[in-house]
């Protein structure tokens, strides 16, 4: 059963914030790409489920994880830099999505769908954007140490491999529960545009965190309203919105 505005509008407003919040951290740490290549990984996850007639935001989920750890595991053991291992998955993942998409849904996985968007998917939504805020907190302390100096964490018997998994992941779950919103081409314009507007104009690190929050949440509440007014998709509604008040 399809859910009403004010649900559609909680939830999208909760990946919105997340996926700001995520991405203060991906300008930070000079990632901005990582995160729109990882929601393209998303798009086989998706087809797959389709044709076994599974919730596609899980299908997602798993093509991310898998991704994910492959990606860490690679850049851990490998001399392969992590953004030319996501370049690599992202034009793999994007090519066998595209193969393997039924025809009438690829436009809903790649643009997303509002209308398509359950109850189940905006409880899933909800329970996963609290635990991106409260994972993210948990851990920003030696994530920022890390982007700072690396030997300095090290330093502190910080385990930068283990906090750089973990926000991967955390990546990877918000652009799983923005694929219903924002399409797989889309979801990862939300986790960088945000943090890029408010870059600049942010006095400290605090203050860069909580303004990237309020912008992300914003452009997903103004975007899903004007996506549903004007009946338009989800996903450009979103980014323009984002976009605009970039450019503002």
């Amino acid at each position: 059963m399809a859910t009403n505005i004010l649900f559609l509008l909680l939830i999208g407003t909760l990946v919105g914030a997340s996926s700001g919040y995520l991405g203060s951290f991906m300008v930070l740490k000079r990632m901005s790409l990582v995160g729109d290549a990882l929601s393209h990984v998303a798009l086989p996850g998706i087809a797959i489920a389709l044709m076994f007639g599974i919730n596609p935001m899980l299908g997602a989920l798993v093509a991310l994880l898998i991704a994910t750890f492959s990606i860490w595991y690679l850049g851990e053991h490998s001399e392969v830099y992590p953004e030319a291992l996501v370049g690599v998955f992202f034009t793999a993942s994007l090519s066998l999505g595209l193969l393997l998409t039924p025809e009438p849904e690829l436009l809903e996985a790649l643009f997303g769908d509002l209308d398509k968007i359950t109850n189940i998917d905006g409880t899933f939504t909800i329970i996963g954007s609290i635990v991106i805020f409260i994972v993210i907190y948990k851990i920003s302390k030696k994530l920022l140490l890390g982007i700072v100096s690396e030997d300095l964490a090290r330093s502190q018997k910080i385990n930068l491999s283990k906090i750089n998994l973990i926000y991967l992941l955390m990546v990877s779950l918000v652009v799983a529960l923005g694929v219903k919103f924002l399409g797989t081409l889309l979801t990862g314009a939300m986790v960088i545009i945000p943090a890029v507007a408010t870059k600049n104009i942010a006095k400290g690190i605090n203050n860069f965190h909580i303004l990237s929050i309020i912008l992300g949440g914003s452009s997903a509440f103004l975007g899903i309203l004007i996506a549903r007014f004007i009946d338009i998709a989800s996903g450009p509604a979103v980014v323009l919105t984002a976009v605009t008040l970039f450019i503002i």
